[in-house]
């Protein structure tokens, strides 16, 4: 299980503090499917990148299976089973899908076994196994390329940052599928999007208003009031 307990995070902004999330505390259940969701500058991907240790709370702790991770590096929060997709995937010039992938397991897989992955996500392997990760792939590749590393890592906690953003419709009905197959599989998923068809397939949803906890409840009793009425935000 995943607890956030009494976390704020402050930054220095023209020397001045600004408070981007203020007091949060909550909890992930294993095989849950949590959306996180709110106005820009809620505090949204903030959350997620002190949760993976890609930035470090002001105060507060975060803790996994009762274990308290908040000092850990984000190596450390990796082998203690915590993927990250970032907004805008990251391109690794020399690097093959093939290669990314066996770094993701930690070991070498097969070229079936990365085929079946790449399959996941609707890439060929005949097309892309092989291929270089660089600037020449569109933004929707990349993103489907991430996604595969995310499945080859097979960890249990698997948090993505508005994973919708730059990819076109039929990358985004393929990324849908396999949000549904991680939790048929009881991976424990957090998800930051605004994206409607995402928000009707979590267990609940958390909206995050100027860095607190505006509603966390079931995604059947937050939904309706999300698409109800735009002052919900």
């Amino acid at each position: 299980m995943l607890e956030v307990r009494d976390v704020s995070f402050l930054v220095s902004e023209e020397g001045r503090k600004k408070k981007i999330l203020d007091k949060i505390s909550f909890k992930v259940r294993p095989g849950e499917f949590l959306v996180v969701t709110g106005p820009n500058g809620g505090g949204k991907s903030s959350l997620a990148k002190i949760i993976m240790g890609l930035a470090k709370q002001t105060r507060g702790k975060i803790l996994l299976n009762g274990e308290d991770i908040s000092e850990l590096s984000i190596p450390q929060r990796a082998q203690k089973g915590i993927s990250f997709s970032f907004q805008q995937p990251v391109k690794f010039k020399g690097l093959t899908v093939y290669d990314l992938l066996n770094i993701a397991n930690g070991e070498m897989i097969s070229p079936e076994e990365a085929e079946k992955i790449l399959k996941q996500v609707g890439l060929p392997a005949e097309e892309y196994l092989n291929r270089e990760v660089n600037g020449k792939l569109s933004g929707g590749e990349l993103k489907r390329i991430e996604i595969a590393m995310i499945l080859a890592r097979n960890s249990e906690l698997l948090i993505f940052d508005e994973p919708e953003a730059g990819i076109d419709l039929w990358s985004f009905d393929d990324l849908v599928k396999v949000f549904r197959k991680l939790h048929r599989e009881g991976k424990t998923i957090i998800v930051i999007s605004h994206q409607e068809r995402i928000l009707k397939i979590a267990d609940r949803i958390m909206i995050l208003k100027k860095g607190r906890i505006f509603k966390l409840n079931e995604a059947r009793k937050v939904l309706p009031k999300i698409q109800g009425s735009e002052d919900e935000f």
